[in-house]
C-alpha cells in the first residue's frame, strides 16, 4: 500500500541499538510497532499516527559482526513536541528484537527547524545592518520612487487582454473589467490580473478560468452584478469579490481592496444575495463617459454544471462505505486512482495541497464535509467523486456523495 510521505517533520528521534545476535532492519521495525503498540493509548500507535502522515517512514541502519549487531534508528515526526518525546521514551522499553535480546538508547530528539532559525537570525542580522549603514531617504525622494515603480509596472497582454504581468504563470488569476483596475491592482502588488475589456467575454477568458482558480473582482453596483452573470453563462468562475456599494475597483484604496478580495464568495451565494437587489445604481452618472453595460438574460445553468445522478457501480459503492466507515472519526482522507488503488492517506487539513501534487486521481473519501473549495481543485484535476461524512449543496460535475448517500 503506498503512503504520501509526511509534508512538514518538526523532529527527527534518532537512537542506538546493540543486539546479542545477528538481526535484520524488519526485525527491528516489527519490534518497534509491536512492542509499543497500546502502550500511550491508540492516539499514540505508531502504526495509525505512519498511516496518518504524522509520523515518517522508519530508518534503521544496522551493522553486524562477532555474533553480534548495532545500529542506528531515526524516526521522523510532525507531531508536537511533548508527543515526540513520548513516543521517543517508548523505544527505550524494547526489550527483545527478533530471537534476540537487545537495547535501545535514546540519542537525542533533534528540531529540524534549528537550522532554519538559525538562517533567519543571521539574514536579520545582516538585513539590520544594511538598513542602518543606508541613509534614510527624505518624503521627496520615496514619492518619486513609488511613481517611478507605477510607471515601470506597466500593463502587459496576455492573449489579446489587457493583464498584469504574472497572469501566465500563476495557478490563480483575478478577471476585473478594464485597463485602469489593472492598474490599480498592480500599485497595490497584485499582479496576477486579466481584463475582459468589454461588455462580452472573450473565449480565452473560458480557457483561463477551466486551467486557473479564477476569482471576479466588480465595482459594487449593477455593473459588476451584470459582469458576473456574463461570466457565469460563458464559463465557470470560482469566486467573486465585489468593491463595496457604489465604489469602483480603479478607485479603491489598499484596504478596501484586500477586504473584497478577503470576503470573496461562490457564485452561486454571490447571485443568492443579490437576488432582492433593485438595481438602482448611480455609477454611471459619474463623468466617466462610459455607456451603462446592457440587461442581459437571465443565467442560465451550464449543462457540464449539473450535478450527476447518484448513480454509481456497486463495487464503487461498497469501497466508498467501508472506506467512509473505517475513517469516522479520524480526521483523514483516502484518494484512489482509477483502478480504485489507494494512492494515499492524508490528513484531512493537507487533503487539498496534496490534491494539487498527484496525477489523475479519481475519488477522494474523507472524514469531513465536501464544500466548494475542495471541489473546485478536485475538478481540476480531474476527480469523479468526492465523498465525505456529509456535503456542501453546489452545482458541479463531480459525483458528490455524503454518508447517507451511500446507505
Amino acid at each position: 500500500m503506498a503512503k504520501l510521505a509526511p509534508t512538514s517533520i518538526k523532529y527527527l528521534v534518532k537512537a542506538r541499538i546493540k543486539a546479542k545476535g545477528v538481526i535484520e532492519k524488519h526485525d527491528v521495525i516489527g519490534a518497534v510497532f509491536g512492542q509499543t503498540e497500546g502502550l500511550l493509548g491508540s492516539d499514540l500507535d505508531l502504526r495509525e499516527l505512519q498511516e496518518t502522515g504524522r509520523i515518517g517512514r522508519i530508518e534503521v541502519n544496522l551493522h553486524s559482526s562477532g555474533g553480534s549487531s548495532d545500529g542506528d534508528i531515526i524516526i521522523p515526526s510532525s507531531l508536537d513536541a511533548t508527543e515526540t518525546a513520548l513516543i521517543a521514551a517508548t523505544l527505550e522499553t524494547i526489550e527483545r528484537v527478533g530471537p534476540c535480546t537487545a537495547e535501545i538508547k535514546l540519542d537525542k530528539v533533534e528540531d529540524t527547524r534549528s537550522l532554519k532559525r538559525d538562517y533567519v537570525i543571521d539574514r536579520a542580522k545582516e538585513i539590520l545592518r544594511k538598513l542602518v549603514e543606508s541613509s534614510v531617504p527624505s518624503s521627496a525622494e520615496l514619492s518619486d520612487k513609488i511613481k517611478e515603480t507605477i510607471r515601470i509596472e506597466e500593463i502587459s497582454v496576455y492573449e489579446g487582454l489587457p493583464a498584469g504581468p504574472t497572469v501566465a504563470e500563476s495557478d490563480e488569476v483575478i478577471i476585473v473589467e478594464g485597463r485602469a483596475d489593472i492598474l490599480n491592482l498592480l500599485k497595490y502588488g497584485i499582479r496576477n490580473t486579466v481584463a475582459i475589456g468589454g461588455t462580452s467575454v472573450p473565449q480565452v477568458i473560458d480557457r483561463i478560468c477551466r486551467e486557473k482558480t479564477a476569482t471576479a473582482l466588480v465595482d459594487g453596483d449593477r455593473g459588476g452584478e451584470l459582469i458576473v452573470k456574463e461570466l457565469m453563462q460563458r464559463t465557470e468562475i470560482d469566486f467573486v469579490a465585489q468593491a463595496p456599494s457604489g465604489r469602483e475597483v480603479e478607485e479603491l484604496v489598499k484596504k478596501e481592496l484586500f477586504k473584497a478580495l478577503r470576503d470573496k464568495v461562490t457564485p452561486q451565494q454571490f447571485l443568492s444575495e443579490h437576488k432582492g437587489d433593485n438595481g438602482n445604481y448611480r455609477r454611471y452618472e459619474s463623468n466617466n463617459g462610459r455607456p451603462p453595460l446592457p440587461e442581459r438574460r437571465p443565467v442560465r445553468e451550464r449543462r457540464d454544471d449539473k450535478p450527476r445522478a447518484l448513480r454509481i457501480k456497486d463495487e464503487d459503492k461498497e469501497l466508498f462505505k467501508k472506506t467512509l466507515t473505517d475513517l469516522v472519526g479520524s480526521r483523514a482522507a483516502c484518494i484512489f486512482d482509477a483502478n480504485n488503488e489507494l494512492l494515499g492517506k492524508v490528513p484531512v487539513a493537507e487533503l487539498e495541497n496534496t490534491l494539487k501534487t498527484l496525477d489523475k486521481p479519481r475519488a477522494v473519501v474523507f472524514d469531513g464535509k465536501v464544500n466548494y473549495s475542495l471541489n473546485s481543485i478536485a475538478r481540476r484535476k480531474g476527480v469523479e467523486f468526492l465523498v465525505g461524512m456529509d456535503k456542501d449543496s453546489f452545482n458541479t460535475p463531480i459525483t458528490v456523495l455524503a454518508k447517507k448517500d451511500l446507505e
